[in-house]
């Protein structure tokens, strides 16, 4: 695929990608195409390709409908979670209204529970019991998850789910990832080609891209264009390198990466949920049982529900030495409780093993600290 349009033009149109998409889920009912909707990256998207369904990303970003979710739940819990259930309960949300099914995962107690919640508005609500734990014992739970989920869909949608279509999905997922992984690779160069928010902008758009392969080829081409344009001398001013971690991002919260390349930074790396722990691993094409491949590579992702979480570590140290990062900053939810605890082993990690400056921010889906977020960020990079 040859990009006819500019970078900045591609940019723009992935950081649109998301309303673009309401129309588009709207089109895929019309043709009776199934939509599952999740909210999180433990939701092997590969069972929902085999028998021809899409899958879609819930709204969970916004402030907008927390008011009406606060009438149900408690004040001081994630905003995440709010936002979930307030677009869930308002029918606000496009995606959530023309979902055939919801998934939600087990990957915290607030989650949980209000998924119980949302089950009585009247949408169907599956919960996969995630393990928080990466052992043999929690991979065979997970392995047992994923085949109940396969039967469920079978059960629901009247369809079978064959292995072969399951390894196929498999296979075409692969090639998804490994065109996130080049693209986010562009920014191993320093000076950077281009800026974290244009990264982003594509890294979360990508998510609303309904046709994967379309999405694969269209990934590769811009990673191209990208390294064209580089060799040709066009690339951003050198800035110290930061890579974000912790919860994910996206709507409001993207004010901390913004705060970050305002006051003279450049986010070259995102561990985060919305990065590259999303598509960092692939599923083993090899492995002839494919629920176990599956069960493998979704279990090993390495978020902060998880105890212990060596793998979250082993890909923050790996993106810290190739992509030189300058310093670490760790974007946490207020109330989320499993990443607000793990920011203190985070740190020590940064500090002392990869000797490292580490700034930690907890925020949530409003912009009152805009002023204060963008102050602290200000001397965090001057310190850099």
């Amino acid at each position: 695929m040859e990009l006819v349009k500019s970078l900045p033009d591609v940019f723009d149109d992935f950081a649109e990608a998301r309303q673009q998409a309401f129309l588009g889920v709207k089109a895929l009912k019309d043709k009776d195409v199934p939509v599952v909707g999740i909210y999180c990256t433990y939701f092997p998207h590969e069972l929902a390709m085999a028998f021809g369904a899409s899958v879609v990303g819930l709204c969970s970003v916004s402030d907008e409908t927390i008011p009406d979710a606060e009438k149900d739940l408690p004040r001081n819990l994630c905003p995440l979670i709010k936002s979930s259930y307030g677009f869930a309960k308002t029918d606000k949300c496009p995606f959530f209204y023309f979902s055939d099914l919801v998934v939600g995962e087990t990957t915290c107690d607030g989650k949980k529970k209000m998924y119980e919640l949302m089950a009585q508005l009247g949408k169907d609500v599956y919960i996969m019991n995630l393990p928080n734990s990466q052992d043999a014992d929690a991979l065979a739970l997970w392995r047992a998850e994923i085949v109940k989920m396969k039967e469920y869909l079978e059960h629901k949608f009247d369809v079978t789910i064959t292995e072969e279509a399951i390894a196929e999905a498999i296979r075409v997922n692969n090639e998804n990832r490994l065109a996130m992984k080049k693209l986010t690779d562009v920014m191993l160069h320093d000076p950077a080609p281009i800026t974290g928010g244009d990264l982003f902008n594509v890294m979360y758009g990508v998510g609303f891209k309904f046709d994967k392969a379309e999405s694969t080829t269209e990934l590769n081409a811009i990673a191209d264009k990208i390294e064209a344009e580089y060799a040709e001398g066009k690339m951003q001013p050198k800035k110290p390198r930061i890579l974000i971690t912790g919860c994910p991002m996206g709507g409001v919260t993207t004010k901390v990466l913004k705060a970050v390349e305002d006051n003279g930074g450049i986010v070259v790396a995102f561990e985060n949920c919305s990065g590259t722990k999303s598509f960092d691993r692939l599923v083993n094409e090899d492995d002839p049982d494919v629920y176990h491949a599956l069960a493998e590579r979704y279990l090993n992702i390495g978020c902060s529900v998880m105890t212990p979480n060596p793998n979250r570590y082993e890909l923050m140290g790996r993106l810290i030495d190739e992509y030189h990062i300058d310093g670490v900053v760790e974007m946490t939810l207020s109330a989320c409780h499993t990443y607000a605890v793990e920011a203190k082993s985070i740190e020590k990690f940064v500090n002392e093993e990869k000797g490292l400056p580490y700034l930690q921010i907890e925020t949530d889906y409003s912009t009152s600290d805009v002023g204060q977020l963008n102050t602290r960020v200000a001397a965090f990079i001057e310190m850099l």
